[in-house]
């Protein structure tokens, strides 16, 4: 054992002395020259280095080993509340068959951190980083979930709230006990001379709900600055001390078994004046760090980022080649541009933003879902659909009318979020199943609306990266509407889509013909085919094919001498896809088909994967 110790240790040394002088220049360049806070810094690294479990280290040298682990196309996640799907850690635990059976091998466990029982956003209000809200269980029954999880070979992915803290947290009580050490945490001002400054240039980001990006506190009569939620209040990360201690946090969770960190609202973590306080330098800096202590201390552990923004702003929180910062990023704008085709039955917005994804390097990787925990909303490329005479106020009015069911037609079933007449925006809540018509047709002939649902996911796993399931969706689960009747939820129409996972409906999937079997079993069965071809992996060439009809998407998958054709159509009606690939018979990995793949048939709202044969 301890020369086994001692390999954990060289290993530690090299890796600290490959990474000391960038990681100095970057803490130097925010700090200026503060030498004996450094010093403190990489003592606490240290100290949770020793701190780390030596299956975890294992797991370490065993992933730095083999860096593109994650990259292949075995990965399949789900992402899951764990009062939701089972009351507790320990209830997720005891449901670790039921992942292995639907061929999940990451689960993303949304907040589940001490939080207030009723300003808590979901469990993104923290009032303990170090602490398992108590109805959830405890940090050891977390270590346990992950060490099954482990032996499972099943990864574990939590929520890394960096942006602020609940107004509850320990700094914020002794803040409003008028502490000036815990006061400089947090952004405090005696009146509102600099606030108004920020408020001019800063945009509101939940303008309906939470006006305003500041809150006067009536403990201290100061003004806090709360981007989110009058609740939440944001960090100072100009302050050194929130870096180290956040840091001891991240570093403390990742040493509970935690595999993959999704680093929350991280484009907001640096504030300027004068600025719109988000994706500065000085955000790309702190990632940057993040990126290098995680690699120092716990190089098997990856980093998620969640950049919401316009795709623009989101490629660069991958860092560069040379310096990395996020391993993965959420693939935010292809499941908006999804949904907008849907509504819209026309791909070339789709397509130019798959073209525009296909064109990045292939050393990155993006998460992909169909529908996650949040809302849905419309940054869409309103000077691209501009040209096709949509204008984005009255455009994304009728893609709410749609999916709310109120377009003639519309066979979807949501609800709005943040909706603002004065700016003629809101954002969209509910389950795929819902929004793709499962609902309504559960009451007539499903038969189209199953199709649908498998035809987006199969959309989503043929896309490089790594899918992810939001718990429920494999068993084709409906809107929850019973948040209605709840006065701590019923103010928050995601909940719509938060509800209880339906054991008594997961049950049905072994009843042959019911639509929760037809979607669990399609939705295998396009699992496992991407699983076993090489042609799924990251490392594939990709584009776009024209179809020469703007309701079908066509995207081409080439790697080595494999060659898939992928085709997906958004119409209600049967479809010929206007194709001419001259090289020999395909076969339809879904249907079992043989065919050319020239004027390929589609059935209304169906999809074929054909490869080469």
């Amino acid at each position: 054992m301890s020369a086994q110790i001692e390999t954990y240790e060289k290993e530690y040394r090299i890796r600290m002395n490959r990474w000391y002088d960038e990681l100095k220049w970057l803490y130097m360049e925010l700090y200026g020259e503060r030498y004996e806070d450094f010093h403190d810094l990489c003592a606490d690294l240290y100290a949770n280095f020793q701190a780390r479990d030596v299956r975890l280290k294992e797991s370490d040298l065993r992933r730095s080993a083999d860096p593109q682990w994650y990259r292949g196309n075995d990965m399949l996640g789900m992402m899951l509340y764990v009062n939701a799907f089972a009351k507790t850690l320990d209830g997720v635990r005891e449901k670790i068959p039921y992942f292995l059976s639907c061929g999940v091998n990451y689960i993303h466990l949304m907040p589940f951190l001490d939080s207030p029982a009723k300003k808590n956003d979901g469990g993104y209000a923290v009032s303990d980083f170090r602490k398992v809200k108590s109805e959830f269980g405890t940090m050891e029954d977390l270590k346990s979930l992950t060490e099954e999880c482990r032996k499972q070979g099943i990864s574990v992915c939590m929520d890394f709230v960096m942006n602020h803290t609940s107004e509850e947290h320990e700094w914020a009580r002794r803040a409003k006990a008028g502490e000036i050490e815990y006061q400089n945490r947090y952004f405090f001002y005696d009146n509102y001379d600099i606030p108004a400054q920020f408020e001019q240039t800063v945009p509101q980001v939940f303008p309906t709900t939470a006006p305003g990006n500041f809150t006067r506190n009536p403990d201290t009569g100061k003004v806090v600055m709360t981007t989110f939620y009058p609740y939440q209040w944001d960090l100072n990360y100009r302050n050194p001390t929130v870096l180290r201690e956040m840091m001891g946090n991240l570093l403390f969770l990742v040493n509970q078994g935690i595999d993959i960190i999704r680093l929350d609202a991280v484009p907001y973590i640096w504030k300027e004046p004068g600025t719109k306080c988000r994706n500065l330098p000085q955000v790309h800096n702190i990632v940057r760090m993040v990126r290098i202590i995680c690699e120092i201390v716990c190089p098997g552990v990856l980093l998620l980022g969640e950049v919401v923004m316009e795709p623009d702003k989101v490629a660069p929180y991958f860092g560069t080649v040379e310096k990395p910062e996020c391993h993965m990023l959420y693939n935010v704008t292809t499941m908006a541009s999804l949904w907008h085709t849907v509504a819209t039955k026309d791909v070339r917005l789709l397509r130019r933003q798959l073209d525009l994804m296909h064109a990045l390097p292939k050393e990155y990787i993006f998460q992909n879902y169909l529908r996650c925990h949040d809302d849905l909303g419309w940054g869409l490329d309103y000077d691209f659909l501009r040209d096709f005479g949509m204008a984005e106020v009255p455009h994304k009015k009728f893609l709410n009318d749609f999916f709310t069911g109120k377009f003639y037609g519309s066979f979807a079933r949501g609800e709005l979020y943040n909706d603002s007449a004065e700016l003629g925006d809101a954002r969209l809540c509910g389950t795929t199943a819902s929004l793709c018509g499962v609902e309504r047709a559960a009451f007539e002939d499903p038969e189209k609306a199953i199709r649908y649902d498998l035809t987006l996911h199969a959309f989503m796993l043929a896309q490089s990266g790594i899918p992810v399931i939001y718990s429920g969706d494999e068993i084709g689960q409906t809107n929850d509407y019973s948040y209605h009747f709840d006065p701590k939820k019923q103010d928050d129409s995601r909940y719509l889509h938060r509800g209880d996972f339906r054991w008594d409906l997961e049950e049905r999937r072994h009843t042959e013909g019911s639509i929760q079997q037809r979607i669990f079993d399609g939705l295998r069965k396009l699992e496992q085919i991407r699983s076993t071809h090489d042609v799924f992996r990251a490392i594939a060439d990709v584009r776009t094919v024209d179809t020469g009809d703007d309701t079908v998407l066509g995207v081409l998958r080439s790697s080595g001498t494999d060659k898939l054709v992928t085709l997906y159509n958004f119409s209600g009606d049967d479809r010929i896809a206007w194709i001419c690939e001259e090289d020999g018979m395909y076969i339809d990995l879904i249907s079992g088909i043989r065919m050319e793949a020239k004027d390929v048939r589609l059935p209304a709202f169906g999809c074929r994967w054909l490869l080469r044969e």
